[in-house]
Order: structure tokens, then C-alpha cells, then sequence
């Protein structure tokens, strides 16, 4: 059967109890499953207090609450899985959340090492940001948004912590959003807890943030998969 489909969502709060729980209920059910092998979890050490501290410093803004007691609870996660096709592991499963010192900004760097390169924010197209009626503002790479990058999804896109009110100063409320290959945004969920809920629960699929695409998981990504991801709400 599909893992995913039988993986309760573990209500995740702010304690470190309920993220320890979440942290290895992946690793459970994956050793459980047929089929499943070579699971690998790195056990990471807590982030120090003044690393964090620092890092807010750095990039003026503070961590959201959630996030900041993730960190002090292990700095960054990373789980892999294989599944076995003829006897042979297959590498499949990918789960990953950065540390604090990978937590990079995204924006205005040029992306070449070329003179007069252009940046994200050059490349940004506005054209379809009115008029969206219920669906949240997406972030910009400009200074109207700080953008730091969560997981970098194996080169298939990137999740990322978006700050989508710096004036006058950053506002504290921070959103998980998608950034495709396209460089197109797709909003994944209201708060990091929410995030590490779905990353579980999808025990790190391929491309398993295109279910929450208007153009879904590719063809090529389901191919050898236990089942499709769950589609999201």
C-alpha cells in the first residue's frame, strides 16, 4: 500500500516533545514498510542559542517561534530512504530541512558570475500579481520580501521561508511557500509546523511539492513510486 495513505498527520505543536515525535515517526514507518530500505536519519546536535540570535542579527528579522524551537531542538533535518526494485536499492525518498547556516537569503545576488548578470528580482514577472481574488500576494525577490531557503529539493525547486512585509520593518509573519524551477511561486502552507506536517506525511517523495501545483506531480516522478503523494488541501 501507500505509506502516505496510512501516516496519520501528527498534530506538531510547539513543544519538543510533539517535534520529537514527529521526527522519528518517519523513521518508524519507513523501517516498517515493505519494500523500504536503507533508511538513513542523521541525528543532528541542537542549535546553539547564539547562532540563532546571530543569524537574526544578520538578516534583520526574527525566526518565527515554531522554527526558532525546531532549531533549538536539532539543527536541521535530513532523512533518506531506498526502496528495493530486482533486489537492488533504488534511492527515493528525500527529506530535508536546512540548518541555520544553510537558512541563506534568496534574491538579489546576481544567479551568473557574469558582469551585468541578472538577478531573481530582474527575472521576476509581476504580469499575473492582481486580481487573484482569494489567493495569497506571492513573495518578490526585490526588497518587498526576504526569502531563505528551507530545502533545496534535490535541484527540483526550492521550499522557502518568505517574509512578505519588510516596511518599515519586517513583520514577524512568515509563510512556506514553493519556489518551482520556472522560478514561479505556489504557496504551501501558513506556518513551518503546517510544512513539517506535510514533509512527513509525504516522507520526502520526489517532487512531492508539485502536488500542490496547478500542473502536479510529473510523469516521470511517479514512475517507480509507491503511490502518488496526497494531493494537497
Amino acid at each position: 500500500g501507500n505509506p502516505c495513505l496510512i501516516f496519520p498527520l501528527i498534530p506538531c505543536k510547539r513543544s519538543h516533545l510533539e517535534y520529537k515525535i514527529c521526527k522519528h515517526a518517519p523513521l518508524f514507518l519507513l523501517e516498517t514498510s515493505p519494500g523500504v530500505t536503507e533508511v538513513t536519519f542523521v541525528e543532528k546536535e541542537p542549535a546553539e542559542r547564539h547562532t540563532i540570535i546571530s543569524w537574526e542579527q544578520k538578516n534583520s528579522c526574527m525566526l518565527p517561534e515554531d522554527l526558532k524551537n525546531f532549531y533549538l531542538m536539532t539543527d536541521g533535518f535530513q532523512m533518506t530512504w531506498s526502496v528495493k526494485t530486482d533486489d537492488t536499492p533504488m534511492p527515493l525518498g528525500s527529506m530535508v530541512i536546512n540548518s541555520v547556516s544553510k537558512l541563506c537569503r534568496l534574491g538579489g545576488s546576481s544567479m551568473y558570475t557574469l558582469p551585468n548578470a541578472p538577478t531573481l528580482a530582474d527575472l521576476e514577472d509581476d504580469t499575473d500579481e492582481e486580481g487573484n481574488g482569494d489567493k495569497p500576494e506571492k513573495p518578490h525577490f526585490d526588497s518587498r520580501s526576504l526569502i531563505f531557503e528551507l530545502d533545496p529539493c534535490n535541484g527540483n525547486g526550492k521550499v522557502c521561508l518568505v517574509y512578505k512585509h519588510t516596511k518599515p520593518v519586517v513583520s514577524p509573519d512568515t509563510e512556506i511557500w514553493f519556489l518551482d524551477r520556472a522560478l514561479y511561486w505556489h504557496f504551501l502552507t501558513k506556518t513551518f509546523t503546517a510544512y513539517y506536517r506535510l514533509l512527513i506525511t509525504h516522507l520526502g517523495l520526489p517532487q512531492w511539492q508539485y502536488a500542490f501545483t496547478s500542473y502536479g506531480v510529473s510523469p516521470q516522478a511517479k514512475v517507480g513510486l509507491p503511490g502518488e503523494p496526497q494531493k494537497g488541501p
